[in-house]
């Protein structure tokens, strides 16, 4: 159970949920957990990272390729297919372990004759283009089969379509479907080639080519014998435009995508999957996360670090994760402030180099915010609240549509969520903290930080009454409140802007004096340090009540009517109706769609108390919607550094399940926002091994104090900390760490509240309570 995801049956009910509960990726592309046989209205879609495209006026959005491996089973001209006739039995599954996806199908035919179709298939982690899948038909009588199979050029689009020119061929036993998209003129392309089991059995293969528009099909003929199993295999490989970008001898996307599905046929389904394995039992090695005494914990957060895994951009670094994934083109397959808060901490602790691509990608995509800022009329870098390649902003002004008028709603996302450069600032600090890497401060880091500190500056306001820099007219991750005055997780965000502004001049002049130089110089118009110092000595940032010990989430909140959750659904006229907005049902009360305030008290636990931070637990939990996929880790962190852990497991197992049960919210308005939920998957994550575990690594010493919940009785992992890989066993009465023999340098460790001690590389520390 802990490593295989399963259902038995078909029910019609949960395509939509299985589309994504079944996945399966390698960061270059996402394969939806759809059947062979379903096409773009079932939502079959293979989603490609970093290519967007926009048609017409509509939204721009991730471009899906043409379907390589679909494939539908005729038996004696009746379609096998669950979309049409009835199965006898039916189960899909996923392997988690090696991201295999398996369907196994039972349908009863004519004459009280049963055929068995097994399919199984995988997005290979070893060669990131190429798709790869084995069939097996059994039947019980002499039957004719038909098996029509390539490559589907109908694509399931949100906001398309986004091919055209799109061009079906054969040649040579391989299909080839190309087009163009319609906004950048980036070529795709999709090959396939199928191979049958046994000499004998190709023999006996009869095929007809269809070619029509971007679909290339084969209509294969067996005269199938009672008894007999019939097997075959098919290669599908993807290129675009993107790849080899700039290397004028790399072959176009087509011959490169006709060449890797030969050499996969000549390699054979076998060699291919063995090096697929081998690539996930490294990844595994790096991350397994082991709960004991908690099976349905344990099952949960694999399932959740997985989702992590097959969306993580392995290669490049000029992508990075979207809000939902590689699961299809939903929130514009944009991405957020997510990737920085809720997915780079996994990432840190157990493949730094991905975790470098994913700030990477933020440096590239500087000069988009730029332009962001400019257009506001603000100095510096904004960064989009919807980024995609370039980082200008997908996010529209009218983002939720009106479900009673239908018309569109004005939001605030895009314009006030000032809080993403800040959010940007935090990722790469973290990523140089944690790492010691500070070489991407001189590739580009430093000037992504500046920048966004001098947005900041340009946008305060200095209130000469109260002697004190201000932030106006924002929204924080409470999005029911929009346009508010001094949100208290936005103001501390942008405090540790400043700071961390500071200590990255530090670190260039002591470090890269000549890189520092050449930048400060482009800065001495101001504003630059002399600025970031004084608005850092003067910045207000909301704090504790002195009598209540509430921290007050922006100003005015406590002046809103206390209503409590269950009255204000009780005042829900249509189901998914916003509750945010300019007359959204909790604009005018105290309820807030996810955690703010406690979020703050989670990135700064050092600063508060534990009974502050129990305080706001308290305060805003029952008041917290959770109508974001964002919020319910946050609670369990902060329950469990408050050592009531038993408080927060309801919350990491909502936060951990969320894309096993599909109980999620669909709609914002009549707004689609359906897909994986990859910020909660990092959320499980991290409410496992920095809540519950309770480790903090500050980038010298590494800091445990466990808060289990009741029924656990340890937590194992592998973690990796400046660059030395160590094993840590977590119980209530003790902590063990095992240093690898490889690694370069000691690390010292504190557990229990306890005196750091040295670990040095090939000898084992035991810490007890």
């Amino acid at each position: 159970m802990d490593w295989k995801v399963s259902e038995c049956g078909f029910d019609a009910g949960r395509m939509t949920t299985n589309g994504n509960k079944y996945m399966i990726g390698n960061g270059y592309m996402g394969y939806r957990g759809v059947l062979e046989e379903y096409g773009k209205d079932q939502l079959a879609a293979v989603t490609l990272a970093g290519v967007y495209d926009r048609s017409g006026d509509k939204w721009r959005e991730p471009v899906n390729a043409p379907n390589g491996l679909y494939t539908v089973i005729i038996c004696d001209g009746i379609k096998l297919s669950v979309l049409e006739t009835e199965p006898l039995e039916h189960t899909q599954s996923l392997d988690l372990r090696s991201a295999i996806h398996r369907r196994e199908t039972m349908f009863d035919i004519r004459g009280g004759g049963r055929v068995t179709l097994t399919a199984e298939r995988f997005v290979s982690m070893n060669q990131l283009h190429l798709l790869a899948a084995r069939w097996t038909l059994h039947c019980t009588v002499d039957c004719r089969i038909g098996i029509m199979t390539g490559i589907d050029g109908a694509i399931w689009d949100i906001n398309g379509p986004h091919l055209s020119e799109q061009q079906s061929s054969s040649a040579g036993g391989v299909l080839l479907s190309t087009a163009v998209t319609g906004e950048l003129g980036q070529q795709v392309a999709v090959a396939e080639l199928i191979a049958f089991g046994t000499a004998e059995q190709a023999k006996r293969v009869d095929a007809v080519i269809e070619l029509d528009g971007g679909t290339a099909l084969r209509h294969i003929s067996i005269e199938a014998k009672a008894g007999e199993t019939y097997t075959w295999c098919k290669y599908a490989a993807v290129f675009t435009g993107l790849d080899g970008e700039g290397d004028p001898e790399e072959d176009g996307p087509d011959e490169r995508a006709v060449q890797t599905v030969q050499e996969a046929a000549a390699t054979g389904y076998g060699g291919l999957l063995e090096a697929h394995r081998r690539k996930w039992a490294e990844r595994w090695s790096r991350s397994d996360c082991v709960i004991e005494g908690d099976d349905e914990a344990q099952f949960a957060l694999r399932f959740s670090m997985y989702q992590l895994l097959i969306i993580a951009p392995t290669l490049s670094e000029k992508v990075s994760i979207p809000a939902r994934g590689l699961s299809g083109q939903v929130y514009k397959g944009a991405v957020f402030w997510d990737t920085e808060m809720f997915m780079l901490p996994f990432f840190l602790h157990s493949d730094p180099e991905i975790a470098r691509n994913l700030m990477m990608y933020r440096i590239h995509t500087l000069d988009g915010a730029r332009r962001k800022a400019e257009e506001y009329g603000y100095l510096g870098a904004f960064y989009a609240w919807e980024s995609q390649d370039s980082g200008d902003d997908a996010c529209t002004l009218f983002n939720v549509n009106d479900v009673f008028t239908g018309r569109p709603m004005r939001t605030y996302f895009r314009d006030k969520q000032i809080h993403i450069s800040a959010d940007v600032v935090h990722g790469l600090w973290q990523y140089v903290t944690f790492t010691g890497d500070d070489s991407i401060l001189a590739d580009g880091g430093a000037e992504v930080i500046w920048e966004c500190a001098r947005f900041f500056y340009s946008y305060a306001y200095y209130n000469p009454v109260k002697q004190r820099y201000e932030l106006l007219d924002v929204t924080g991750p409470d999005e029911y409140h929009e346009r508010v005055n001094n949100n208290a997780f936005t103001s501390a965000m942008v405090q540790e802007t400043l700071k961390i502004a500071l200590q990255t001049a530090e670190r260039l002049q002591d470090k890269y004096p000549a890189m520092y130089n050449g930048l400060a110089e482009s800065y001495t118009d101001g504003p630059f340090l002399d600025e970031f110092t004084d608005m850092l000595a003067q910045l207000y940032v909301p704090q504790p009540d002195p009598n209540t010990l509430v921290i007050e989430q922006f100003g005015r909140y406590l002046q809103l009517e206390d209503v409590s959750l269950a009255e204000l659904k009780a005042r829900v006229i249509h189901p998914n109706e916003y509750f945010g907005g300019g007359n959204g049902l909790a604009t005018t009360t105290r309820i807030l769609k996810q955690a703010d305030v406690v979020l703050m008290l989670y990135l700064f636990k050092g600063q508060f108390s534990k009974d502050v931070k129990r305080v706001n637990w308290e305060f805003y939990e029952p008041r917290t919607e959770h109508g974001s996929s964002l919020s319910a880790c946050i609670y369990a962190l902060v329950a469990a550094d408050i050592g009531l852990p038993d408080w927060g497991y309801p919350y990491f197992m909502r936060t951990a399940t969320v894309d096993l049960t599909g109980e999620s919210k669909q709609y914002v308005g009549d707004l689609y926002i359906g897909g994986t939920h990859p910020a909660a998957n990092g959320g499980a994550w991290m409410a496992v091994v920095l809540g519950f575990a309770g480790l903090q690594y500050d980038g010298e010493s590494a800091i445990l104090n466990p808060s289990l919940p009741q029924a656990w009785e340890s937590v194992e992992l592998p973690v990796v900390l400046r660059g030395g890989s160590f094993r840590l066993r977590i119980s209530r009465e003790e902590i063990t760490v095992t240093a690898a023999e490889g690694n370069s340098e000691a690390v010292t460790f504190a557990g229990f509240g306890g005196e750091a001690e040295l670990c040095p590389p090939g000898t084992q520390l035991r810490l007890r309570a």
